[in-house]
Order: C-alpha cells, then structure tokens, then sequence
C-alpha cells in the first residue's frame, strides 16, 4: 500500500502526539472527522502504527543511569545468535537490543538505577548471556536527543 502526503500528515502529527482526538487530528490535517478517521483506521491496519504508549520519566521512576554495551561474541553462528537473542528477551533490563555490523556483533540500551545497579546488572544478567566474549560500556553523561521522531515530510 503506497501512502500519501495526508497520510503522512497524520502519522507525523500521531507519532508527537498519541493522546491526539480524532477532531483535533483531522483539525490539523484540514479533513473532515470521518475521512480522517477512515484514513488513521486503514493506517493502523495496514501496519504503519505499530502501537501507543506513554513515555515516562526515567529519573523520577529511579532509573537516571542509561548505558550503552557494545557486546562481542565468541562465535557468529545462527544457534549463538538464535540463543542470545532469546535470551535478551527475557531480561527486562534491556530496553533495546540491537544486531549491528561492524566491530562488534550488539548493541545494547539498558536504564538502571546508579553504577552499581549496572555493575550487577553487566555481572549477573548481560555477562551470564550465551556466547558473550567481550564488553564495552558507554555509560550516558548527558540525553541530548532521545524522542525524536521519523521525518515524515
């Protein structure tokens, strides 16, 4: 399904405000209540939202430390992948997870409380992963960006 530039509209105007009613939505991309309904209905069908949620505030929640983890593994095989990536799906300290190419095989985003949260975290959690041969840590001194959304115009 190709989408235009109304489409667009609406997924940019979504994607910085969820909570958006669909008369307001249709409001601000100049269309009436029900076209603008019947487009965000075929949207969501087609796939092009993946879903809403709430972003909350790390910091007041008691998670201030973000880390990145560059992870080596010890063999680039389909069954170490396979495992490992099982594996991080069940740890609920990382946030994201990511295959990369390049000198290290992932990329890691973990949130937790201080250093030493993450010391126990890198201990019992990320380095009990399968496969894991080595670690760099990139602990973040400053968000600069961390909600920016796609470029839909």
């Amino acid at each position: 399904m190709q989408i235009d530039l109304i489409d667009r509209r609406i997924l940019d105007v979504l994607q910085k405000d969820g909570r958006i009613t669909n008369l307001e939505l249709a409001d601000r991309i100049g269309l009436s209540p029900t076209a603008t309904s019947d487009r965000l209905r075929r949207l969501l069908k087609e796939g092009y939202v993946s879903g809403f949620s709430a972003r909350l505030d790390p910091h007041k929640l008691g998670f201030g430390l973000l880390v990145f983890v560059e992870v080596l593994l010890d063999k680039t095989t389909p069954d170490v992948f396979t495992k490992f990536a099982e594996a991080v799906n069940r740890a609920p300290e990382v946030l994201e997870c990511h295959m990369v190419a390049g000198g290290f095989d992932y990329l890691v985003k973990t949130r937790v409380k201080d250093m030493a949260a993450y010391r126990h975290f890198l201990g019992e959690v990320l380095l009990g992963l399968p496969g894991i041969r080595e670690t760099r840590t990139y602990a973040v001194m400053e968000e600069v960006k961390n909600d920016g959304p796609l470029p839909l115009k």
